[in-house]
């Protein structure tokens, strides 16, 4: 484990220990900041496509280009 990511578990398990209304408040903060929510937003969408198989640029293009004559 490299010290980035103990870190992280540091601050995650302390999240976890808090009550549900300390970690809301502390969830909204993070929301209200515009980047983080962007950065939350783009890491949640990350984490959902992960296990989507890959296109090759050249098929996507192709696909989006029919897609706009149709």
């Amino acid at each position: 484990m490299t010290t980035k990511q103990a870190t992280a578990e540091v601050f995650l398990t302390a999240f976890r220990a808090l009550p549900r209304d300390e970690q809301n408040a502390f969830l909204f903060t993070i929301v209200k900041d515009h980047s983080f929510r962007e950065d939350v937003i783009d890491l949640a969408i990350a984490v959902k496509r992960s296990a989507e198989k890959c296109k090759k640029l050249h098929t996507f293009v192709k696909h989006l280009k029919r897609a706009r004559n149709n």
